[in-house]
């Protein structure tokens, strides 16, 4: 946990929050009486509000400024604050520190324009009996900036373990403390529950994954809290929908181009090998964890859309049946009944996985996408993590957690917790 400095008194306490937010919580008004026992824990929570003021606006019955943060204050020496938590009209809650010795809380997440908080603070006098307040405040409503909206992929429906979450932004987000407050804003919840990480592709697209596949038969949901929450001077969170996919069964598919065979795995246990055939030299399949982006019945594949010139040695131009994508450049697993004699022995292909047609048939009705394609000991180079289907697996964990704006250089959850108490009176 965080600390902050304890306070030097009431007086320096209100020169350092002028301007800000501030929520004074005076702790000398009311004291509980005792119960039969003499216990003070065991009484009921006196009023802790004594003199509650809000400065500038605020106290004067106008909104409170979004873009400040918002201070809870024990102006008495003898009691301290316990446990505050801030919660606004849909759920989220605002994230904050508690200085060591329960004299002064802060907000560390931003609060939301336009909206109306809940907040309720703990505290205890100097003999441990307990005091609580309870209040509400509004915020000013949101100023004229660009609004964030973030687009979820896939498309709601039933993938494999392997399918990455991707969030796709309508304005780009460079600066890193930037990304942390839209990654803050960006949940996922998954049943079973596993822990996850986001990686920024780029400015304007993120993805996330688990540190293993998903869970088969799981549900995963993400959505966006960040409606009204301050990026920049010139954009706050937008409205956008939620998501939530399901995976269904553990289905891997393992190819080993050195020795010709793919094998399928379903909830780890082997139910097919299948004799194929991979990338010849100067065409050799890619190694390294694809997810099946589409499956298509029938494609025409012609060499000239990956570089090859027509009429050349190596030009092909063919109908392909049940054909399975795993890159966006042309890499399938497909039926290629022309290479049935090599199909177990040697590598004839041009960087697809070719089988059998009934093979193919068997593989195309068994898969989905979303589902895993990983090719071990071929020449070719590794599958790039991103930019020509869904490389993402290829990503050692540490080095995919370092794509994210919020991570473990400080070692904590992405999703701060929301209460803060201190470790020392």
């Amino acid at each position: 946990m965080r600390r902050t400095e304890p306070s030097r008194g009431a007086g320096a306490g209100r020169s350092r929050v002028a301007g800000r937010t501030l929520l004074v919580i005076a702790l000398v008004a009311g004291v509980a009486g005792c119960s039969a026992d003499g216990d003070p824990l065991s009484a009921e929570p006196y009023d802790a509000a004594g003199r509650i003021s809000f400065s500038g606006s605020v106290e004067a019955g106008g909104k409170a400024d979004p873009d400040k943060p918002l201070e809870v204050v024990a102006e008495d020496a003898d009691g301290r604050i316990t446990d505050v938590t801030v919660v606004d009209a849909s759920g989220r809650r605002v994230t904050g520190e508690l200085a060591a010795d329960g004299s002064r809380w802060h907000s560390t997440s931003p609060l939301a324009a336009g909206a109306r908080y809940t907040v309720r603070v703990s505290t205890e006098d100097e003999d441990g009996a307990p005091g609580r307040k309870v209040l509400t405040f509004t915020t000013a409503k949101p100023s004229t900036a660009k609004r964030l909206a973030v687009a979820f992929g896939p498309a709601a429906g039933t993938y494999g373990v392997g399918q990455p979450l991707t969030a796709e932004l309508n304005a780009p987000v460079k600066d890193r403390a930037q990304r942390a407050v839209v990654e803050r804003g960006l949940r996922v919840e998954s049943t079973p529950a596993v822990s996850g990480a986001w990686h920024w592709v780029d400015d304007k697209k993120l993805h996330y994954r688990p540190q293993d596949y998903w869970p088969a038969h799981a549900t995963v949901s993400v959505r966006s809290t960040l409606e009204g929450i301050r990026i920049n001077d010139r954009l706050r969170g937008g409205r956008s929908e939620p998501l939530t996919i399901r995976t269904g069964d553990r289905v891997i598919a393992v190819t080993d181009a050195a020795a010709h065979r793919l094998t399928v795995y379903k909830n780890d246990e082997e139910i097919k090998q299948i004799p194929v055939t991979t990338g010849k030299p100067g065409f050799e399949t890619r190694n390294g964890v694809k997810v099946v982006l589409a499956k298509e019945r029938l494609v025409r594949m012609r060499s000239t859309t990956v570089g090859i010139a027509e009429g050349s040695a190596e030009s092909y131009d063919l109908d392909v049946h049940f054909a399975t994508r795993v890159t966006w450049s042309g890499e399938y697993v497909h039926a290629a009944p022309w290479s049935v004699g090599s199909q177990g022995y040697d590598n004839v292909s041009h960087g697809c996985v070719g089988m059998s047609t009934g093979d193919a048939e068997w593989f195309f009705d068994t898969v989905r996408e979303g589902d895993i394609v990983k090719v071990e000991n071929s020449a070719g180079d590794t599958m790039e993590p991103f930019g020509n289907g869904y490389g993402d697996w290829n990503l050692d964990w540490t080095t995919w957690q370092a794509g994210s704006a919020l991570t473990p250089d400080k070692g904590q959850d992405p999703r701060e917790t929301a209460r803060l108490r201190p470790t020392a009176v």
